[in-house]
């Protein structure tokens, strides 16, 4: 029998090959701060510092207590380094506290490897993403590449019927992020495994999401080398995502120049064919020259008070599922491996995991505990 008052023999390891990354990623994905997680485990600010920055490193207690404070395995300090990913291509974050975009990026770290340890177990698709990089000088370039995609992806003529299911087969991961950072709309980035798309789980409208999706697919095309955040590539991930739902050669017959008459009933219906919501159609309306500025902002007007600009009438309440990692996930516990035998020995959450490996944003039950 095991000596209880011994450390294990994971704390041991720990301890020897501590990382002080992953002291970092475990810290920013619990929402923290350097001072507030000093102050839970009774140590100096200076300490976490030290530590994160490798020129210090915590005795077994510490690593036990941080273990403790921040929900994470005791192994978890003693992996490697975190997955490398990109910048992630956040959209406006000027209301968006710090804190939380720290904890953002270290979910896309921690996504990433989650992803990684997956595409090693099961056989995920092939990565097939064309390169559209843009010039940022071209005005016609977002349309360009939106229509260069369906041609590569192979998209027939109208709708796209499955936005999420098209980008996974091109072997995007897309996950749900968790409910505490749903502040941060979608966001994506490339990693040292695949390109990930993580989507806001507060964002519970179908049309939106598809939007959400096909604007996140612009970034991974277009913006490899750009540096994320400016208003220029948000604009040309917008035009992208237009053109790629709404194709200008397939809508702009249909669209109405105003909302008077049977304008609105004539979006509704372009809305249920087109999979988008009835905000894209008229900005889509107004950039394509259908319809005029001031028809437009009457629109808009009309959607305030309506409360459409929150949530709008539709006829599909279900969202695209993301079923990729969901199904590696299966596959694992078909053949008898659970989640925390599949993760035994990196000290990752396995709350978080089921996070990342998650068909609804509301996270999957606990059936294979």
């Amino acid at each position: 029998m095991a000596d209880p008052g011994r450390p294990s023999n994971a704390l041991a390891d720990a301890t020897s090959r501590f990382n002080g990354e992953r002291l970092t990623m475990a810290r920013q994905l619990a929402g923290l701060k350097k001072s507030a997680l000093a102050a839970k485990i009774d140590m100096s600010p200076a300490s976490v510092t030290g530590w994160e920055a490798g020129t210090k490193f915590p005795n077994r207690g510490t690593v036990a207590k941080l273990a403790l404070a921040l929900g994470v395995a005791p192994e978890f300090f003693g992996g490697g380094a975190p997955t490398r990913v990109t910048a992630p291509h956040f959209r406006s974050l000027r209301s968006t506290p710090q804190v939380a975009q720290d904890e953002a990026k270290a979910y896309a770290r921690f996504a990433a490897e989650i992803v990684g340890l997956l595409d090693k177990a099961v056989e995920f698709p092939e990565l097939l993403l064309p390169d559209l990089t843009v010039d940022a000088d071209d005005p016609s370039a977002p349309e360009a590449s939106a229509r260069e995609a369906r041609a590569f992806f192979g998209a027939a003529p109208g709708p796209i019927q499955h936005v999420v299911r098209l980008v996974e087969r091109a072997g995007v991961a897309v996950v749900y992020s968790e409910p505490r950072i749903a502040s941060i709309d979608a966001y994506s980035l490339h990693s040292g495994t695949r390109p990930i798309i993580i989507l806001n789980p507060a964002k519970d409208d179908y049309y939106r999401q598809r939007f959400d999706v096909a604007h996140e697919l612009g970034h991974l095309v277009m913006h490899h080398d750009s540096d994320p955040g400016s208003k220029a590539l948000e604009d040309q991930a917008n035009r992208f995502a237009a053109e790629f739902l709404m194709p200008a050669d397939g809508i702009r017959s249909a669209l109405p120049a105003s909302t008077a008459g049977h304008g609105w009933n004539r979006l509704n219906d372009l809305k249920e064919h087109w999979g988008v919501s009835l905000a894209a159609l008229l900005y889509r309306a107004r950039t394509l020259g259908v319809m005029s500025d001031v028809s437009y902002r009457n629109a808009m007007i009309r959607m305030s008070e309506n409360g459409w600009r929150r949530a709008e009438p539709g006829r599909v309440s279900t969202l695209e599922m993301p079923s990729m990692l969901p199904r590696a996930r299966e596959s694992l516990n078909d053949a008898g491996i659970y989640d925390e035998a599949f993760l035994s020995g990196a000290g990752l959450p396995v709350s978080l995991y089921r996070t990342v490996v998650s068909r609804t944003p509301r996270g999957e039950p606990d059936v294979f505990d």
